[in-house]
């Protein structure tokens, strides 16, 4: 199984809670640094909780799930930096 498949076999446990409130996550680019890089769809992407729902929900398990990841970021938090 590729590592985009593994990833997204994590994000599938953690996607209906997503769903629920009406969000969602892409896998934007997997870097050479095996650094996952994500954009939050929905309500996920505007949402002021959304920086916990990365660090708490989506990155935990991803990390829990992947252990070659060394890194999971948002790239839309990123730019309304």
């Amino acid at each position: 199984m590729s590592l985009t498949e593994q990833v997204e076999q994590a994000l599938e446990t953690i996607r209906p809670y997503l769903i629920a409130d009406g969000g969602n996550v892409a896998i934007e680019e997997i870097t050479p640094e095996n650094v996952v890089k994500l954009r939050l769809l929905g309500n996920c992407g505007n949402c002021k909780m959304s920086f916990m729902t990365m660090k708490a929900g989506i990155e935990q398990a991803i990390m829990k799930a992947v252990p070659e990841i060394t890194g999971v970021v948002a790239v839309d938090l990123a730019e309304q930096d």
